[in-house]
């Protein structure tokens, strides 16, 4: 398996228009890395530029310490899994996952062992003399895997390899994928999706790309409970991350804020210095940390507009006055049933631990760091 290094890698069509730009990113072998963003953001891009199908127009890739930028695909000993499948239709399921090995001048028994040992990790076995049209959408997709895995190849390319597929069969094939890895704790692994779930869940690390760079990287929780930036913090996370402008009134360990736009006054555990009292901020809660309080220490008050129940859990929307905005939604995500509170008025605090603070779009916790900002130049 492989080790990759990007190192201020770009991409430019036409000279003029820069789609990617500063990549600089270090993937170790035996990693799944997932690339995540908006739309247009560029992850497929940089994608198939580390399989060679782009060329690099800046910067260096390195697979193992050897710099591949016009290295051919076939060379780079990578394996691709496409959005679409890609199979022959007119081949077995065997057959499409032989088709490159016997290309490449591999024995029939060699073939046949490896097609067997893949179809085997993959559930395929009873599938091997089907052609892809009798097959599900997931069994072609993982057709589409075995037919990589037979390759030994050194790092495996998936581009958002269930978009094609229902609910039920995404869920199941990704927990295959998940399984997959598991038995191949060895292989290194890029994925790319546009789905939070599937990047939550598989990723080792995430790569949030956006605005033609990168917000940020780490693992999923580090980016769930310690977002660099707003635009993370309101990108992961379902709903998105509720924003409120505040003020810092009292600094330390445990930091004091006043948030005029919800009415209250909370504390956070982020540590702020001596000269940060008075600074203006954005006060950040998820919504599954918002819960309600008689207390005085709340983040905000306001009434209760619209009531989903989930079953599992019911969320909450207010309109609250903002400076900087008409109005700002702010929702809260309780545990359990809570039928009853549509116009009621309620206050809403957060543990002091989930309470985030961000400066010009930066959290506190990395204002010493280069933090990039979508459509503003690197922090």
């Amino acid at each position: 398996m492989a080790n990759l290094k990007l190192t201020d890698v770009e991409k430019t069509y036409g000279g003029t228009v820069t789609v990617l730009r500063d990549i600089d990113l270090d993937i170790e072998e035996g990693e799944l890395i997932v690339f995540v963003g908006p739309s247009g953001c560029g992850k497929s891009t940089l994608l198939r530029m580390i399989a060679g199908l782009e060329k690099i127009t800046g910067g260096t890739l390195e697979i193992d310490g050897m710099v591949v930028n016009d290295m051919p695909p076939s060379q780079r000993g990578i394996a691709m899994v496409f959005q679409s499948y890609a199979l022959y239709p007119h081949m077995t399921v065997y057959d499409n996952m032989a088709f490159a090995l016997k290309i490449a001048g591999d024995d029939k028994d060699t073939i046949d062992r490896k097609v067997k040992a893949a179809a085997e990790k993959l559930q395929l076995e009873n599938f091997l003399n089907r052609l892809p049209k009798a097959l599900s959408g997931g069994q072609r997709q993982r057709v589409a895997i075995g037919r990589s895995i037979v390759r030994d190849p050194k790092v495996y390319l998936f581009d958002e390899p269930l978009s094609n597929l229902d609910a039920a069969l995404r869920v199941a094939t990704r927990i295959e994928i998940a399984q997959l890895k598991e038995q191949m704790p060895e292989s290194t692994m890029i994925y790319v999706t546009h789905d939070q779930v599937e990047a939550m869940t598989l990723a080792t690390r995430i790569v949030v790309l956006a605005g033609g760079g990168i917000a940020q990287v780490g693992s999923p929780l580090t980016l769930y409970e310690r977002p660099a930036s707003t635009f993370v913090a309101q990108f992961i996370g379902s709903p998105a991350m509720n924003l409120l402008g505040g003020k810092i009134v009292g600094t330390g360990e445990t930091t004091t804020l006043e948030l005029p736009e919800g009415g209250g006054t909370i504390t956070s555990h982020y540590p702020t210095r001596d000269d940060d009292m008075g600074m203006v901020v954005e006060v950040g809660i998820r919504p599954e940390d918002m819960e309600a309080t008689d207390s005085e220490n709340f983040a905000f008050h306001g009434t209760v507009d619209i009531v989903e129940a989930l079953g599992e859990v019911t969320q909450l929307y207010f309109d609250t006055p903002s400076a900087d905005r008409e109005t700002n939604t702010v929702i809260a995500k309780l545990h359990g049933i809570h039928p009853n509170l549509r116009g009621q008025d309620v206050r809403m605090t957060a543990d002091p631990r989930k309470v985030h603070i961000f400066k010009d779009g930066v959290s506190l916790l990395y204002r010493d760091e280069k933090v990039f900002l979508p459509g503003v130049q690197p922090h």
